[in-house]
């Protein structure tokens, strides 16, 4: 028998009410939650609820698990963020950001290649720059700031029209830090080596968290990557990224943090595998 308008609409509201509630409590919680997916790929909430996915190689990583190599898994997406143009950071950045309609920011030079491409429309590929800072959801929410990597970034294209494979320039590679609205700050380092004003970077910003490439080979190695966030860095906490996607990626967690150390306001390494999430 159908519901009475009357109780339908009473039902409506209270279902509205308990979900602005969960919104409110959540919001409240002051919590940052941040989901590892395998490689540099991230899901961060906010403490008010704003998804920020960064680096989305997903459908094609070996490390990704199976639940969430389709990028709908992902949920709500407010905003993807990409470090560099190569494949295993950029992968699933354009499907993503048409599937949820939300912009990629990312360096300067690789947006205005995937502009120009048709790759994504203008208005999805916003250009932004090393030192310069964000607020995509209001003066009062998020801060993300571009932040210099020590890497390259070259954006590999299969030509639609010629069907054959073309390099393009894709700008300077970046890393973030994402201040979050209790002022939380996570530094996700995106593909780097070594560089001296990590230390600059550290005194600035000051990060409670960094998500630091470890692998070698084209990122720092576990002894490089621990002596940059023990002596110049200087975080809480530090979570390994970046290797074993490939044999060339040899680069151990368990290395890292024997390298690490355990002396006095060492950061906290999170031992976490893909898919596992962990809330600051």
């Amino acid at each position: 028998m159908p519901k009475p308008i009357a109780f339908r609409a009473l039902q409506s509201l209270m279902l509205t009410a308990l979900a602005l509630c969960s919104a409110a409590v959540f919001a409240q919680s002051g919590k940052t939650e941040v989901l590892w997916l395998g490689q540099a790929a991230t899901r961060l909430t906010t403490p008010t609820g704003k998804v920020i996915v960064i680096d989305p190689w997903l459908s094609s990583n070996p490390q990704t698990p199976a639940d969430f190599k389709n990028p709908e898994a992902l949920g709500k997406v407010d905003l993807i963020l990409v470090t560099h143009a190569h494949f295993d950071h950029f992968a699933d950045a354009p499907a993503l950001a048409k599937l949820h309609k939300v912009p990629v920011y990312g360096p300067a030079g690789m947006n205005q290649t995937i502009a120009a491409l048709g790759i994504l429309p203008v208005e999805l590929a916003p250009r932004f720059g090393k030192g310069g800072t964000i607020t995509p959801f209001g003066p009062e929410g998020v801060k993300i700031t571009a932040v210099r990597a020590e890497h390259s970034s070259e954006l590999a294209y299969k030509n639609p029209t010629t069907n054959k494979d073309e390099v393009h320039p894709g700008g300077e590679p970046v890393g973030f830090i994402i201040e979050m609205e209790n002022g939380f700050k996570v530094w996700h380092m995106g593909d780097t080596g070594v560089f001296g004003d990590m230390r600059l970077i550290g005194e600035m910003y000051r990060p409670d968290l960094v998500l630091v490439p470890i692998g070698g080979h084209f990122v720092m190695n576990p002894k490089d990557a621990a002596m940059a966030v023990r002596d110049m860095i200087k975080p809480k906490f530090a979570l390994p990224i970046h290797y074993g996607t490939n044999p060339m990626l040899r680069g151990t967690p368990a290395e890292f943090e024997a390298a690490l150390g355990k002396a006095a306001g060492t950061a906290v390494m999170l031992k976490m595998a893909p898919g596992q999430k962990v809330d600051f």
